[in-house]
């Protein structure tokens, strides 16, 4: 049975995030407040994300159980694996994408099914999503990045994931898609390994907070793959020279070895176990990538204005937000209190500039709001401020 589940993700997050019973009732003290205290907040996002797990859960159940996302006219099938017994802190999530390419359908099919067999985590649930196109960019289409999305926010509710303990991993063409997905989505993974695929014209800016492997056969000549990946390594080498803190990555050109590694390469699944996302880097560098993004970690950008190549960068140090770098007219902040003392003051500058400083309110709109357009636990915030460039 197929199910769109976006759609009914949608009829009932309204629902369970207004903090209205059935009877219209407020279900929760806090929801209707205009101002919470740190506890109530911490109260206010354990109801929350509580109705945020059911509401998902309901409305992937179909799915979940027929192994299919179906959305904006296309299918993505889904197989996985459990390994392990689910630790205390939840399940981790391994998403292996698959080679092909531009073939003939049954082509991308064989290589799906060889994807499953692969690798196996000592822990986690492993699974392979065979692509909904059959192009040469089968696996970072615009269009996948929700798709990747829904798995993640599935797992979570059906299967007791963690979503800090995400990770994408992908072998030729699966590799290809890991090029562009790990940075333009690097908000949601915890680490990426690209297995002998090819970069392209990506920039790896965005990979500041994301551990990254690269994997690539030295004999691995066609399309100049081996060339480009060394190259490659040698940036995530300089990236990390300029900025020690960031840019965790290790990079390995296989002697020996044409387009098949023979699995050397699966050693990148117990290292990228080593990780867990942080949702809240004191240190965030954002360029928009082809698939333009509305937020990234705890920024979000104007609508109006994102253009691939836009970028943006910000540290934050205590109750302190330094913009380096803006290529908008405006950026909005989210802070919870893990990041600052919401009960201090908070300054937002630019340069020389201060942007905004003062007192701060926790508000449970601005949870609801949060959960509602990031669905994402990590990324329920009960602070925004807006500031203007």
């Amino acid at each position: 049975m197929k199910i769109k589940t976006l759609l009914a993700l949608a009829a009932l997050l309204p629902v369970c995030l207004t903090g209205c019973s059935q009877n219209g009732k407020p279900a929760s003290r806090y929801a209707h407040l205009t101002e919470l205290t740190r506890t109530e907040a911490s109260a206010y996002a354990e109801e929350l994300l509580g109705a945020w797990k059911d509401s998902v859960s309901s409305a992937t159940a179909a799915a979940f159980s027929s192994r299919e996302l179906v959305r904006g006219g296309h299918t993505m099938k889904l197989a996985w694996k459990v390994f392990g017994e689910e630790p205390a802190d939840g399940r981790s999530l391994y998403i292996s994408l698959h080679g092909g390419g531009g073939t003939a359908p049954e082509v991308n099919d064989q290589q799906w099914d060889n994807q499953q067999k692969l690798y196996q985590p000592a822990e986690g649930v492993y699974l392979c999503p065979r692509a909904i196109t059959n192009t040469w960019d089968l696996h970072f289409r615009p269009e996948s990045d929700g798709f990747y999305e829904e798995i993640i926010r599935m797992m979570v509710a059906q299967m007791g994931v963690n979503p800090d303990k995400v990770y994408v991993m992908g072998y030729s063409a699966g590799g290809d898609g890991v090029w562009r997905l790990a940075p333009r989505m690097a908000d949601h993974w915890a680490a990426a390994s690209m297995m002998a695929g090819h970069p392209g014209d990506v920039s790896l800016l965005n990979l500041r907070n994301l551990p990254f492997m690269i994997w690539c056969g030295a004999l691995d000549a066609a399309y100049d793959r081996n060339l480009r990946c060394t190259e490659r390594i040698a940036e995530m080498d300089s990236l990390q020279k300029a900025d020690p803190a960031g840019y965790v990555h290790e990079g390995h050109i296989v002697e020996g070895k044409e387009h098949w590694m023979d699995l050397v390469d699966a050693a990148a699944v117990p290292w990228m176990a080593r990780y867990r996302r942080n949702p809240a880097p004191d240190k965030i560098v954002w360029r928009q990538e082809e698939e333009l993004k509305p937020y990234f970690y705890w920024i979000g950008a104007p609508a109006g204005e994102r253009a691939r190549g836009k970028e943006v960068r910000v540290s934050r140090s205590g109750n302190t937000i330094a913009i380096e770098k803006c290529d908008y007219s405006a950026l909005t902040v989210y802070l919870n209190d893990t990041m600052a003392d919401l009960d201090k003051p908070v300054r937002v500058t630019y340069g020389d500039k201060v942007l905004f400083e003062g007192p701060v309110k926790r508000t449970p709109a601005v949870m609801r709001q949060t959960l509602r357009e990031r669905q994402d636990p990590s990324f329920l915030y009960p602070v925004r401020i807006e500031v203007k460039l």
